[in-house]
């Protein structure tokens, strides 16, 4: 799935909790319009599948093929179509690089949180193209960390932002993908390229407990503290002052956080 690179998140917990929220309405309302009912669909990096299974939902009784690389956690979202009663939904286990598809078989392909992720994202666009049916779309949609903002400040927070840039970048990755996505559809061949951008933003006392405790545990516990020691990007000592401000940020009543995304739909 993603090439050279190495998955930054890992599939920690902490993770996967943060993918369990996710839906069509909260990461992919840029694509609501071209959701025929009938159409079919592929979902690269899908995950745990909560946003697959809505897309199922609402395509039915649209063929939907949801993909990742890593066996396990297709496991678990072929459990969740299943707990949902959803027969049009599937998941498989396929390299990005090399989908086990013929051409032009997708009404719509669609990767949310993935590009960022991969070794050479170009590449990546060029085979979902390939894929994508003469007059289909491909959607995409990735965070840019640098983009991020937070109140109260936070030194803490700063820190992780440094060390977070740091490690992704290591992996073989591009932490700040969002603003870079027209520009890599556009090397990939894509002749109509409509760019859009929307936020995620935590507030509320339930957000804050969500992200904070979500991030403090990614700190300490994921693939990403045994990275950013191995790169040198912080001690353990500089990880848990980095998990302590993610936790007082989510104690503190005022706190805040916005996290841009950028989006594309790109025809095929």
């Amino acid at each position: 799935m993603t090439g050279d690179a190495r998955y930054t998140h890992g599939h920690h917990e902490s993770v996967l909790r943060s993918h369990s929220w996710r839906t069509v309405e909260n990461s992919a309302g840029y694509l609501v319009p071209y959701l025929e009912p009938g159409s079919s669909l592929l979902d690269v990096g899908a995950g745990p599948g909560t946003i697959t299974v809505d897309f199922a939902r609402r395509l039915a009784p649209g063929r939907v093929v949801g993909i990742d690389a890593a066996a396990v956690i297709v496991d678990q979202a072929t459990a969740l179509a299943h707990q949902e009663g959803l027969e049009n939904v599937s998941f498989e286990t396929a390299d990005l690089f090399a989908l086990p598809y013929d051409d032009d078989t997708f009404d719509i392909v669609h990767a949310h949180q993935v590009l960022q992720h991969v070794g050479d994202p170009v590449a990546a666009l060029r085979e979902m193209r390939r894929v994508a049916r003469p007059g289909g779309v491909v959607a995409v949609r990735d965070v840019d960390y640098h983009g991020t903002i937070w109140s109260p400040e936070s030194a803490g927070l700063e820190r992780w932002m440094s060390v977070y840039q740091q490690v992704h970048r290591g992996n073989g990755g591009e932490p700040d993908a969002g603003r870079r996505l027209k520009g890599w559809a556009l090397e990939a061949g894509f002749e109509q390229v409509a760019s859009s951008a929307s936020v995620w933003c935590f507030a509320s006392d339930a957000e804050r407990t969500w992200w904070g405790e979500s991030w403090a545990a990614r700190a300490l516990e994921s693939a990403f503290y045994a990275d950013a020691l191995a790169k040198g990007a912080a001690n353990d000592a500089e990880l848990h002052e980095i998990a302590q401000a993610w936790l007082d940020w989510r104690n503190d009543p005022a706190g805040w956080l916005l996290m841009p995304h950028g989006e594309i739909i790109a025809r095929a």
